[in-house]
Formats: C-alpha cells, structure tokens, sequence
C-alpha cells in the first residue's frame, strides 16, 4: 500500500554516515504531515537500547534504527543494525494505517539493515526475551 509519503534525503545521507562511521546509536524517524519522512531524534555513541526504547512515544508511531552491540551465542562481542517500525496498538487508526503503508519507502532508503522488526506493544521490543534471540540468529 503505497501512501506517497517521501523520504527526506538526510535520512540517507546520515545513514550513509552512519554506516561507515558509526556515529550514532540510533535514529528515530516519523513522518512530518503525512509527506515525508525525517529524522526526528539521534543518540550518540553512548546511548543504549534502553535509551532508544525511553525515545519512543507510547500512543504514536514511529520508525526506528539501532546500532546494538551484543554478544553471540559463542560469546563474541558484535553489533548490527536494526529497523524497528513501531505501531503500537493503542496509537491512532490513521498514524498507524500511514505507518504501515510508508514503511517500504523508508526501508528502501535505508538500504544494507538486515534485520527489521515490527512491534505493537512494548513487550515484543524486550531485549532479552525478544530482541537479543532474533539478533544471535544471524551474528
């Protein structure tokens, strides 16, 4: 479902940034009336998960991008990137409906994140219960 909303293009030149250098720990997006996607929030390098998950808005939705250090099954220290649509159930029907739909263009735009996640309620971002075991499968 295609919504017309936009990706600004700081959203890949930051990300291009990003990648390379590793600047930040994270991004949050959101989409700006209903037409483009931007960069609404950053975390520095000393940031944690726990910091980013405080980032996210309880009856909004949002997209969101971290670098997460983790150890592997084997007890390798290692990170990878991760998007995380956040469409929690309690938001409004529209924002959600317009989240869902944009989700592609902002997938596209951030082209190399392997791993993304869609999460309704606080519990499915648990780190321990829910993050850290899809991250491991491919560490």
């Amino acid at each position: 479902m295609a919504t017309g909303v936009i990706v600004d293009d700081d959203v890949t030149t930051q990300f291009n940034e990003f990648k390379l250098k590793h600047t930040n720990r994270y991004f949050i997006y959101s989409i700006i009336n209903k037409k483009i996607i931007k960069i609404e929030k950053t975390g520095d390098c000393t940031k944690t998960y726990q910091d980013f998950m405080a980032e996210l808005p309880e009856e909004d939705c949002r997209y969101g991008l971290i670098d997460l250090e983790f150890e592997t099954t084997s007890g390798r220290p290692t990170s990878k990137m991760i998007f995380i649509a956040w469409n929690p159930d309690n938001a409004p029907v529209r924002r959600k409906m317009l989240y869902a739909g944009s989700k592609e263009a902002i997938k596209a735009a951030l082209n190399g994140v392997g791993i993304s996640i869609n999460a309704t309620d606080t519990s499915e971002l648990d780190y321990e219960t829910a993050i850290l075991p899809v991250v491991q499968k491919f560490a």
